[in-house]
Parts: C-alpha cells; structure tokens; sequence
C-alpha cells in the first residue's frame, strides 16, 4: 500500500489502514517547527553566551533562570513557558525564596491561554523548605 495515498499495489491484500489506529498528523511528520520556541531559545543562548559571563554568580535557585527558562519553553511553549519564565524571574530577588525550584510535571490545571498569569508560580511557598538556600 502506498503511504501517501490510498492506493493498494494488489487489491486482493487486505488494508492494514483499516485495522489499525490512525497515526496523527503531527506524530506522522515528527516534531514540528515552532518559530516562537525557536527565537526564545536563540535569545536565551545569546544571553549565556553575553551577558552571563559578565554577572556575578549569584543564582538563587537550581536549576539557573536561563537554564529553567530555556526548558519551559521547550516544554511547554512560548506563551506558557514564557509566562512560567517571567513568574521565576520575578522570584529571583534578594528578598525572595531559593532553593531547588524545577520546572512543574505539568502545566496548572486553571491556567488557560486568556488567563496567563495563572501558569507562573509567583511566590516562593511551592519551593521544599529542606532545600532552601537562603537560611
């Protein structure tokens, strides 16, 4: 059978089509190019590669905000990563939490496209007291 179309090289063989699920379009094509993903990576590496060497090393979480920005918007997206990335950015001051704070298993079950804010973790309760840094 042609994979292209629906046309059987001998129509005395039955159709495999027909007896097994239907691959998805985009599993069928592989991953996807997503230009927003793409440009946020690309900027996110100019910043390592820049201004990083530049600033003092003074992060206070694990994994780093490039390095957590950088998979959250692999993961999820440019609009939820990028709204995940802003949450731990703002986090990132020297009143605020520290610790181990990695990217969430899964995107907030209230988040929605309309509502954005609701993908961040905006404070730092979420964060395991036994690996804090600051105390």
């Amino acid at each position: 059978m042609c994979l292209g179309c629906n046309w059987r090289d001998d129509p005395a063989m039955p159709d495999e089509a027909d007896q097994s699920e239907p691959v998805p379009p985009a599993a069928a094509r592989g991953p996807t190019f997503r230009p927003g993903v793409f440009l946020a990576r690309i900027l996110i590496r100019v910043y390592r590669l820049t201004l990083s060497p530049l600033l003092p090393n003074a992060c206070r979480y694990l994994p780093s905000c490039s390095a957590y920005g950088e998979e959250a918007i692999g993961r999820y997206g440019f609009w939820a990563g990028g709204w995940m990335t802003l949450a731990r950015l703002m986090r990132c001051h020297p009143l605020g939490a520290s610790g181990f704070d990695p990217i969430p298993e899964a995107a907030p079950a209230a988040a929605r496209w309309w509502s954005p804010w609701r993908y961040g973790r905006w404070t730092g309760r979420h964060i395991d007291p036994k690996t804090r840094l600051d105390r």
